[in-house]
């Protein structure tokens, strides 16, 4: 759908983007990661061609972008771009004329997207009337009215509570499942686990990580398991010559020990050292979460 090449950009002396690759698959859900300032808006806005970047190329389903591609795109951007004193659905009717629908697509579309949000008593409402979590939602629907192609959702979930952001969530889902290719930018990693499929993590203006979600947590195992049992092992401090123990705690009546094995072991000798001397009740590899990995990729490059 979006292949990004060796994007660069400056402004002044500072360097928000240099030499950005990247490339988002059709009908996936790309999670663009990073922390404050890395140039994840910079890139996001040189998509949407508001601002054109000093070096590289950006190609759009194969053919390089250009301002036609904008009607196929759907942009919610961290900034909300309301008119506040506007009607909402005068509002939405406008905004979705200019994505090039006519007027009775715009209201059939509003419509539907309305009753979907639980937003039919809002349409002679005013946006500086409403909570920010609402104005969210109204956003949102801007965002997606037009059916677009590619939808950018630059932190979707500001603002709103927990069933709002689960509302949110699952449209986007469904977006998705009905051909959408969308790229989510969030400081939410719990957020990346449960949507994205692909992530890349920028800091510092440079691309750092790229790849699968399943894949880049698989790449970041380092032998580590939760164990929880019942018995004694051994007095005072557990030790092992197999494992190190990271962590233990007393957990509902049994021990669970979080563990690293040693080189060359695995989990199997881990539990045939263990079996003999206590009652096994769950075994569990720890895999990094994308906020572990996150948070140490961003303190390694510091």
């Amino acid at each position: 759908m979006l292949s990004i090449k060796n994007i660069m950009k400056q402004y002044a002396a500072h360097t928000a983007l240099n030499n950005v690759s990247l490339e988002v698959a059709s009908g996936s859900i790309f999670g663009l990661l990073g922390p404050n300032g890395a140039g994840k808006t910079s890139l996001i806005r040189i998509i949407n061609q508001i601002t054109a970047p000093d070096q590289g190329e950006i190609f759009f389903n194969g053919e390089k972008l250009s301002p036609h591609h904008i009607a196929r795109i759907g942009y919610l951007p961290e900034e909300r771009g309301l008119y506040k004193k506007m009607e909402i659905g005068e509002q939405m009717i406008y905004l979705a004329r200019l994505k090039g629908l006519s007027k009775g697509e715009a209201l059939s579309r509003i419509k539907y997207w309305f009753e979907r949000m639980e937003m039919e008593s809002w349409w002679k409402k005013k946006v500086e009337d409403l909570s920010k979590g609402m104005q969210q939602k109204v956003q949102f629907v801007a965002t997606v009215l037009h059916n677009p192609d590619l939808i950018i959702l630059d932190e979707p979930f500001s603002g709103f509570d927990p069933v709002n952001a689960a509302l949110i969530k699952d449209e986007i889902l469904e977006l998705n499942r009905n051909g959408a290719t969308i790229i989510f930018s969030t400081h939410r990693m719990e957020s990346v686990e449960e949507l994205c499929n692909h992530i890349a993590l920028i800091n510092k203006a440079e691309k750092i990580l790229d790849g699968s979600v399943k894949d880049i947590r698989n790449s970041y195992r380092n032998n580590t398991y939760k164990i929880a049992f019942q018995g004694e092992l051994g007095s005072g401090n557990i030790t092992s010559p197999i494992f190190e123990v990271l962590h233990a705690k007393e957990l509902e009546g049994n021990t669970e020990l979080t563990i690293q094995l040693m080189n060359g072991i695995t989990s199997n000798d881990a539990l045939a050292y263990l079996i003999p001397r206590v009652q096994i009740q769950e075994v569990r590899e720890v895999i990094p979460s994308i906020n572990d990995i996150f948070i140490q990729k961003v303190k390694d490059i510091s």
